[in-house]
């Protein structure tokens, strides 16, 4: 089978449940699916949704996460088409401002052209909602811009997502909502000492991710991941967050829950449980 047969089936095998939804409707599912609804909200009982302030706490300092309401002065309501793939897929701002990789830009550059452009027509479907953006706490050599465009430099590729000719259509599915849009990597993957992520040592686990909490390990790893589970038990976490054992996941993977994984298709969980169950097992660190 040819890659771009297996392009056409993969990363739009979920095409079919978009076909009786709108344009506004499928980016409002692709939106849970990329998780912006929890980063981009506040904490707090009364935070008005995507409105931005939400502190992210990292070993670079805390960065706040901006207003992504159409808002024209505090918001992205001037944004172009361009605007916004310019950023998902290269980490630039309008105003060819680097973003810090906070933003995962280094997982969303794999996005399809359509699934950030239907991201953006449910964004401008939304309220205005006029909120200034909160300024970043960072140390004194990270307030200057060129900072990230000189880690851009050494550590990132802006690629679009190229599916497996040599697996399923599920798997590849599944590596696209993984790696890309789910950017689930970005928290469960470790990094090295300036914040790149170590993609040999993929989706095994962290000591400290964001916030200062520990990730697990979900590779199939039997010991440390979770290579006991079988696809319908990750399936079922990944819907309502309730381990084979019977407890219930907390921190912030219940908001990845609530927010991301409980709001996707049968079909989008059982692939990302098709995936996770491919990856090589986590090899254990010497002691």
């Amino acid at each position: 089978m040819s890659a771009r047969a297996v392009a056409a089936g993969c990363i739009f095998i979920a095409a079919a449940s978009f076909a009786q939804e709108t344009p506004i409707q499928r980016g409002e599912y692709l939106l849970h699916a990329g998780g912006c609804l929890s980063c981009h909200t506040e904490d707090k009982d009364d935070a008005v949704p995507l409105a931005g302030g939400r502190p992210l706490e990292s070993p670079f300092g805390v960065f706040y996460s901006p207003n992504i309401t159409p808002d024209p002065e505090t918001g992205i309501g001037e944004w172009t088409d361009e605007d916004f793939l310019n950023a998902l897929w290269d980490g630039i701002g309008p105003n060819d401002k680097h973003y810090y990789p906070a933003f995962p830009y280094t997982s969303y550059t794999g996005m399809t052209k359509s699934d950030a452009l239907a991201i953006k027509t449910y964004l401008f479907s939304l309220e205005p909602v006029r909120r200034e953006n909160r300024a970043n706490e960072l140390p004194w050599y990270m307030f200057t811009r060129l900072a990230p465009g000189a880690w851009k430099l050494m550590h990132f590729d802006s690629k679009r997502f190229e599916p497996d000719p040599d697996r399923s259509d599920e798997w590849n599915r599944g590596a696209y909502l993984v790696r890309h849009l789910g950017h689930c990597g970005e928290c469960h993957t470790p990094r090295n000492a300036i914040g790149k992520l170590l993609n040999d040592l993929e989706l095994t686990g962290t000591s400290q991710g964001p916030d200062g909490e520990k990730t697990p390990d979900i590779t199939p790893n039997i010991e440390t991941g979770i290579g006991a589970w079988s696809t319908d038990e990750i399936e079922f976490f990944l819907q309502l967050g309730m381990e084979p054992g019977g407890d219930f996941v907390g921190g912030k993977m219940s908001e990845v829950i609530d927010d991301n994984t409980g709001k996707l298709t049968d079909a989008d969980r059982h692939a990302i449980a098709v995936y996770l169950k491919s990856l090589p097992a986590s090899t254990p660190a010497p002691n």
